[in-house]
C-alpha cells in the first residue's frame, strides 16, 4: 500500500512538473523537446574589477586578485585623494586593512565588455586613524538606477554589501555620496559579471500562491547565503566568488536538526542542470530530521533570519536528497513564512529519477506577507508515502529592489518615494464612503418595512421575505428570486454530460418508500432530506426541492453543475439527480452521523458533544474540502454558504463540505473578485462581501472563521437574547482573543482537555479568519497549515483529560441524524440552540444589520 501510494505521488509530482513552468528543474528540455547539454561547470567573467581601495601594493586573498588605487585610478572620478590604512587592524580578510576616503561626491565608471547581471561587493569597516572619523560617517552607495545604501552609518565591524543589478548599458557607475559634512569612504568594491541563469525573470509567489514574473528588471541584494549542515564556504571554493555560512546562528530548535554529509563525488548533475548556481559542497551537506524522541514524530525544521517588513524577498532553496537509500522514498513540504510552499516534494521525480543529484527552487515572499523575520521550514508530509523525513540542503535570500529602484530606503535615485499603498487605500476609503451611504438607504428602506409588517409576521415561517428583499430558508440574496416556480420543461440534463445518474421519479419514490415522513433527516431551505435505498442497496440523503422554498432552479442547477466536476474526499458526492415532473431532487451519499453543528452542541439523544481533538480533526477535513474548493480548479469555485449545518460527518467523522446551491466560480484572469448579489447566512457572512458586495475566496474565509469559534466556544454565530455586546459571536469571540483570555468563553464540555499551545495557534487562526478587509485575512492553505500545526500541538503534550484515541466518549456509535443541508438547517426535535437566521425577531435582526456596517 505505501509503496503505490509514493508511486502515485510520484507520478502526479512528474505530471504537474511537466506541465508547469518551473525554475530549478532538475533536466530542463529545450522547445523541440531535447534535453539541454552539459552546461559548463566553470565561470570566466568577460567582467572582472577587483579593487583594494586605498591600497599600495597588489594584493591576493581568498582566491582573488586586486589590483591598487594606482591601476585603478582611471576608473575613479573623485576630487579627494585621502587614504587610510591599518595593518594591526582586527579584520577577517586584508582587504579590509585599507580604504580610501571622499569628501565629496566620487564615481567609480566600468566599462563593460558584456550587458547583463553584475555583482557588486563593497567592503567597508571604519578604520581609525587619519583626520577622517570613519566611524561617524554617513553617505550614500547608488548607480545611475538603483540605491545600494541611503544614508548608511558603518557599526564597528566589517561587513561586505553584495548586490545583484541588471545592467543594460555598457557602463557601471557606482557613486559614493557622502551627507553633507560628513565623508564617505570603501576598503574594497567587486564589479564582476554573473552567468545569465543566475537569476530568472520569474519565480513561484508565496501569496497568493502562484507565478509571478518580471524580476529580471529589478536589482538584488545578498542578505544571506547559508550552506545547510556545512560549513562555511571561502570566495575560493565557488566558481563565482561567493562567500557562503553556516546555517546554525538561524537554526531553530537545534536538538530537532541533524546535520549529514557526504563527499562531493555522491553529487551527480543530470545534463542540463546548472553547476554555477551553487557549488557542489552545497549539495553535498543538508540539515535532516533529528531522532527526537517522542511517539509522533512529525514536525518541521526551522530556519528564521532578520529581513526588512517594506521589502520583497527572492528565497533560493537548494536540495539533494543525500539521506535516501531507495528512490521514492522521500516526500516532504516546505513552508515559507508559514505558508506552504512545496507540498510533497519528492526529489527523485524532479530530478529525472536520480539520488543524490541537485535541484533548487525560487520563491517571492511579496511585501504584502513580510514581515520583520523570514522564516523557511520542511516537515514531513505526515502520510503513508514513506519514509518520515525532511531535509534542506542550502538557503539563499535576496532583498529585492522597490518600486523605485531602492534597495535601502524609500526614495530612489530621482528622488521618486515608493509606493507605500496609500493611494489604494484612498480609492478604497472613497468607495467605502459611497458604500457606506447606500449601506444607510438600505436600512432606511428595511426601517420603512418594519413599520409596514403585517400583523401576522409573528406567524409566519420566515418574517425577511417583506424584511428584506430575498430571503431563501437561512440565505438572503439582494438578487432575483429564481425560485421553484421559475423550473420549465426541457431543463433536463443528459447524463452523457457527466452529471452523475438520473433518476426517475419512480425510483426516487421507491427508494424513499413515497417521501415517508417517518424517512425524513433533516430539512432546509431547498426542502426535506429524505434517507433512502436504491437498487443497488446503497445507502443515500434525497433532497427533494419544496414547492414553497425560495431556492430554485438556478441553485439546482449549479448544485449539479458544481459536485458533477469536483471530486475529493472532503467533499459530499453527488450521485445522481431527477428533474422530471416539476421536480428537483438531488441524491447524495448517504451521511451517517449528519451535520457538524449537532456534534458542537450535543444534547440530542444519542449525539454527545464531541471532545477537542476530534473537533480539531473535523475542521481540518473542512478546511481541506475548502481548500481544494479554492485551488482544484483553474479559476477557483467560491462555496458562499460555510457554516457548521454544512459540514456533514460520515460514520468515521470524516469531514465533508455540503451544498453548492450558492457557490461561484472565482474571480478570472486579472479579476480581483465577482461582483453578484449577496447571498449567504446572518452571523457567517462576511461583513466586506455585505457591504461591497464583491465576492472572495476570503468571503469563505471569514465564514470558516465563524465555524472555528462556534467549533470552540458551542454557541451560535447570532444570539439575540445575549447582551448586545455578545450577541455576534466574531465580534465577542475576538474581543475575548484579543484581551488573550479565549480559553474564558471556550465550551465548558472542553476544560482540562485542550493543550493551551494548540488553543493559542486555534484562536490566532481564527483572528486571522475575521481580519475586517479581506486582503487581511490568510488563504484556506494556510488555515489547514495552522488547525494542522494545532493538532501537533495537542497531540504532543495532551492534558491528563484530553482522550487521544480520536473517538473521545462517541466511540463509534454515535447516532444523530444523518443530512443533506440544503441551506442550513438540521432535522426537526433538535435541541440545539435556535438557528437565527429563521426565528430572531425582526427588531433585533435589524439592528444586527445596523450594526454591521461599521465592521
Amino acid at each position: 500500500m505505501r509503496r503505490g501510494a509514493a508511486l502515485l505521488l510520484a507520478l502526479l509530482a512528474a505530471a504537474a512538473y511537466i506541465t508547469a513552468p518551473v525554475s530549478g528543474q532538475g533536466r530542463p528540455v529545450t522547445d523541440s523537446g531535447a534535453e539541454t547539454p552539459p552546461t559548463p561547470s566553470s565561470f570566466t567573467p568577460k567582467d572582472s574589477f577587483l579593487i583594494d581601495c586605498g591600497g599600495t601594493s597588489p594584493l591576493t586573498t581568498g582566491g582573488k586578485s586586486y589590483k591598487t588605487d594606482a591601476q585603478s585610478n582611471h576608473l575613479l572620478s573623485a576630487k579627494d585623494a585621502i587614504r587610510v590604512a591599518d595593518d594591526k587592524a582586527d579584520v577577517p580578510s586584508p582587504v579590509y586593512s585599507t580604504a580610501r576616503v571622499f569628501k565629496e561626491e566620487a564615481v567609480y565608471s566600468f566599462p563593460l565588455a558584456v550587458p547583463g547581471w553584475h555583482f557588486i561587493r563593497i567592503y567597508l569597516f571604519p578604520l581609525k586613524g587619519g583626520d577622517v572619523d570613519l566611524a561617524s560617517a554617513t553617505f550614500s552607495v547608488v548607480t545611475d538606477d538603483n540605491v545600494l545604501l541611503h544614508s548608511f552609518t558603518p557599526d564597528d565591524k566589517p561587513v561586505l554589501k553584495e548586490y545583484l543589478v541588471n545592467a543594460t548599458e555598457n557602463r557601471l557607475a557606482v557613486k559614493f555620496q557622502p551627507l553633507k559634512g560628513s565623508a564617505a569612504f570603501v576598503n574594497a568594491i567587486e564589479v564582476v559579471n554573473a552567468p545569465d541563469e543566475l537569476i530568472t525573470d520569474s519565480a513561484l509567489a508565496i501569496a497568493p500562491l502562484g507565478e509571478t514574473t518580471g524580476l529580471a528588471h529589478d536589482a538584488y541584494q545578498v542578505l544571506y547565503r547559508l550552506n545547510v549542515g556545512g560549513p562555511a564556504i571561502g570566495p575560493a571554493n565557488d566558481t563565482l566568488g561567493r562567500q557562503w555560512d553556516p546555517d546554525t546562528p538561524y537554526v531553530q530548535s537545534k536538538e530537532a536538526v541533524k546535520d549529514v554529509s557526504v563527499p562531493t563525488s555522491t553529487i551527480k548533475f543530470p545534463d542540463g542542470t546548472s553547476r554555477l548556481v551553487a557549488p557542489t559542497a552545497v549539495y553535498a551537506s543538508a540539515a535532516k530530521m533529528a531522532d527526537a524522541d517522542v511517539g509522533n514524530a512529525n514536525f518541521n525544521l526551522t530556519w528564521k533570519v532578520d529581513v526588512d517588513a517594506s521589502f520583497s524577498y527572492w528565497v533560493r532553496l537548494f536540495f539533494a536528497d543525500i539521506v535516501s537509500k531507495s528512490t521514492n522514498d522521500l516526500y516532504f513540504d516546505v513552508y515559507i513564512n508559514g505558508r506552504k510552499a512545496i507540498s510533497g516534494l519528492d526529489l527523485t521525480t524532479v530530478t529525472g529519477g536520480e539520488l543524490a543529484a541537485p535541484y533548487y527552487k525560487d520563491f517571492v515572499v511579496n511585501q504584502s506577507v513580510a514581515t520583520d523575520k523570514l522564516t523557511v521550514q520542511v516537515g514531513p508530509m505526515g502520510q503513508d508515502t514513506g519514509r518520515i523525513d525532511a531535509l534542506l540542503n542550502g538557503i539563499e535570500v535576496l532583498k529585492i529592489s522597490n518600486s523605485v529602484g531602492a534597495l535601502d530606503g524609500e526614495f530612489g535615485v530621482d528622488g521618486r518615494k515608493a509606493d507605500d499603498g496609500s493611494g489604494s487605500r484612498k480609492a478604497v476609503a472613497a468607495v467605502g464612503f459611497a458604500m457606506m451611504f447606500g449601506a444607510f438607504a438600505g436600512l432606511g428602506a428595511m426601517v420603512v418595512k418594519w413599520y409596514k409588517r403585517p400583523q401576522d409576521w409573528e406567524r409566519r415561517e420566515s418574517f425577511s421575505s417583506w424584511l428584506l428583499p430575498i430571503h431563501t430558508g437561512q440565505s438572503f440574496t439582494t438578487g432575483s428570486k429564481g425560485g421553484y416556480g421559475s423550473h420549465k420543461s426541457g431543463n433536463t440534463f443528459s447524463s452523457t454530460m457527466g452529471l452523475g445518474r438520473f433518476f426517475t421519479f419512480a425510483e426516487i419514490q421507491a427508494a424513499t418508500q413515497n417521501f415517508d415522513e417517518k424517512a425524513i433527516i433533516g430539512v432546509g431551505g431547498f426542502g426535506n432530506v429524505y434517507v433512502g435505498e436504491i437498487d443497488d442497496g446503497t445507502k443515500v440523503a434525497v433532497k427533494r426541492g419544496s414547492a414553497e422554498s425560495e431556492q430554485g432552479i438556478n441553485e439546482f442547477n449549479t448544485e449539479i453543475q458544481m459536485l458533477s466536476k469536483l471530486r475529493h474526499r472532503h467533499l459530499v458526492s453527488l450521485i445522481g439527480y431527477c428533474d422530471e415532473n416539476q421536480e428537483m431532487i438531488l441524491v447524495y451519499e448517504y451521511m451517517h452521523n449528519g451535520v457538524f453543528r449537532d456534534h458542537i452542541y450535543g444534547g440530542k439523544e444519542g449525539v454527545p458533544a464531541l471532545p477537542w481533538k476530534q473537533r480539531l480533526e473535523i475542521c481540518i477535513g473542512a478546511a481541506r474540502g475548502l481548500h481544494y474548493l479554492h485551488t482544484g480548479t483553474a479559476q477557483g469555485i467560491i462555496h458562499r454558504d460555510v457554516k457548521t449545518t454544512n459540514i456533514l460527518l460520515d460514520d468515521n467523522f470524516v469531514a465533508k463540505v455540503s451544498d453548492f446551491g450558492l457557490s461561484k466560480d472565482g474571480p478570472g484572469m486579472n479579476q480581483l473578485h465577482v461582483s453578484t448579489a449577496v447571498k449567504g447566512s446572518f452571523g457567517y457572512l462576511d461583513p466586506e462581501y455585505f457591504r461591497c458586495q464583491q465576492l472572495t475566496d476570503k468571503s469563505d474565509v471569514y465564514s470558516f472563521g465563524v465555524v472555528l469559534l462556534e467549533a470552540l466556544c458551542a454557541r451560535p454565530p447570532i444570539d439575540p437574547q445575549l447582551p448586545r455586546e455578545q450577541v455576534s459571536l466574531a465580534e465577542w469571540g475576538m474581543q475575548w482573543k484579543r484581551k488573550g483570555l479565549i480559553e474564558k468563553i471556550m465550551d465548558p464540555k472542553l476544560a482540562g482537555t485542550v493543550n493551551q499551545e494548540s488553543l493559542n495557534k486555534f484562536a490566532e487562526t481564527a483572528e486571522k479568519c475575521l481580519a475586517e478587509f479581506g486582503s487581511d485575512r490568510i488563504s484556506m492553505g494556510d488555515v489547514l497549515w495552522n488547525l494542522e500545526y494545532a493538532l501537533q500541538l495537542q497531540d504532543a503534550n495532551p492534558p491528563e483529560g484530553a482522550q487521544q484515541d480520536g473517538d473521545g466518549d462517541d466511540g463509534g456509535s454515535v447516532g444523530g441524524s444523518s443530512t443533506v443541508s440544503g441551506g442550513g438547517g438540521g432535522g426537526g426535535g433538535s435541541s440545539l440552540p435556535p438557528d437565527t437566521s429563521t426565528t430572531t425577531a425582526g427588531a433585533e435582526l435589524f439592528q444586527q444589520l445596523a450594526d454591521m456596517k461599521g465592521r
